[in-house]
């Protein structure tokens, strides 16, 4: 990395970061990666299998007649590696925490109907006639997985799974089961197979989950949430959850099918009204939105975004960004106390004095640069309400990372990262 990086000027003391696992790597590089560096990263990643050791993250430092010190960052239970972080990541300050989004639960009051499409005649009659020797389900047996799942089936669903057949009857029979998945019109999952979409499996984790928020128009067919107890998967497409839809959004209908993208975390989109439709290929044509990222919920204050933290308080705010421009640092003052305000990230040399966090009573989640975190434990000002943390570090931080982040996790009694530190002399850097 030392030698790729051209661009340096001699004079400078060199910094290079990243970390690398058996699998892959993040490196925080000037350029494209040169053939000898992909060797190295190779060799590395050769001896972590050998040691048995997942990952390892680095952040080293080389003055220009060559002395360097080298940290090594070994695999931690309470650090999460994130993109943006090659030598450290999100720090977990609680054994479980999830982002707020993930923790919401379905409003039960909405689409509490089912949509006008269901015709409960017409979809036993479709299914019989494409699997004309099926034995279904009984009402015990149905009875049964509503206990399981802890829901009470639409009536459709009541329908499809006592026409289609047990899982017994196909699941060693490809032609059986190509029958069965062309009836329904997805790759089907048996009764006993059916769940309800996991709000935490689909978390991203807090890189990407921080500074995401869940909402739901008012005339979302679908809510915005994570999963729901009442979203129950009954197939798929190959790569997306089919669910039956038992707590709709304000315009949905109860019952309704929707996909659940494996690439998104937050949200679905409406596939048809009904189970009726679904089966005969009506398909809605309503797009999924998530809009997770806008005003007044999520809002992003610097250079090509709002001028002024005044201009992004608003009551329903979750997320507030701010990043670098030219001019004064910025005072929290207009957004201390608001009542929703969970995330605040900030780069380095952006607060006008980091100590008026303290006036936001109900952070989550906090990423700073090491100075700002530096000013918070001097003074005892760190937020106790956080579950989660990160230190934001500019290529010309000289303060030791791990040491601020240690003493973050002490706070919380978290168990501490393990760092160990190699000096020596690389020679002349250039």
């Amino acid at each position: 990395m030392l030698a790729d990086d051209t661009e340096r000027p001699a004079a400078r003391p060199a910094r290079v970061a990243g970390r690398i696992s058996q699998d892959g790597w993040s490196l925080a590089y000037r350029g494209s990666m040169s053939s000898t560096a992909r060797i190295a990263v190779e060799d590395i990643q050769r001896a972590l299998a050998r040691g048995g050791t997942q990952e390892v993250a680095f952040r080293a430092e080389v003055q220009p007649d060559g002395r360097t010190t080298l940290g090594l960052v070994w695999p931690s239970p309470v650090v999460e590696p994130a993109l943006g972080y090659p030598d450290l990541g999100m720090l977990v300050l609680a054994d479980g925490a999830l982002p707020e989004p993930w923790l919401r639960r379905p409003d039960p009051g909405f689409g509490t109907m089912p949509a006008p499409s269901v015709d409960l005649e017409l979809l036993e009659q479709t299914l019989r006639a494409r699997l004309p020797d099926a034995v279904g389900a009984t009402e015990e047996e149905i009875t049964a997985a509503e206990a399981r799942l802890g829901v009470t089936f639409s009536d459709e669903m009541k329908v499809l799974y006592r026409v289609t057949p047990r899982w017994e009857d196909w699941s060693d029979d490809y032609e059986a089961m190509e029958r069965v998945n062309t009836a329904v019109g997805c790759e089907f999952s048996a009764l006993e197979h059916l769940y309800s979409v996991d709000a935490e499996i689909r978390n991203p984790g807090w890189d990407l989950g921080a500074t995401d928020t869940a909402s739901t128009l008012p005339d979302a067919a679908v809510q915005g949430l994570a999963g729901s107890p009442g979203w129950i998967g009954f197939g798929s497409n190959g790569g997306d959850e089919f669910a039956v839809d038992l707590t709709p959004g304000p315009g949905g209908y109860f019952g309704q099918v929707i996909l659940v993208d494996h690439e998104q975390s937050l949200g679905a989109e409406l596939v048809a009204d009904s189970l009726t439709d679904f089966v005969l290929g009506r398909m809605s044509e309503e797009q999924r939105e998530h809009r997770g990222d806008q005003l007044p919920a999520v809002a992003r204050v610097g250079a090509g975004h709002l001028e002024t933290v005044e201009a992004a308080a608003h009551p329903a705010l979750e997320v507030l960004s701010i990043g670098a421009r030219d001019g004064a640092p910025f005072s929290l003052a207009p957004v201390a106390g608001m009542p929703r305000l969970r995330t605040l990230t900030a780069l380095p040399g952006t607060l006008a004095d980091p100590l008026e966090v303290a006036g936001l009573t109900g952070l989550e989640f906090l990423e700073l640069g090491a100075l700002e975190w530096r000013v918070l434990l001097d003074a005892g000002a760190v937020p106790r309400t956080l579950k989660a943390a990160a230190i934001k570090v500019r290529d010309q931080d000289h303060l030791p990372v791990v040491a601020v982040a240690n003493e973050i996790l002490a706070l919380w009694d978290r168990p501490q990262i393990v760092q160990t530190l190699i000096e020596g002399d690389l020679g002349p850097t250039v």
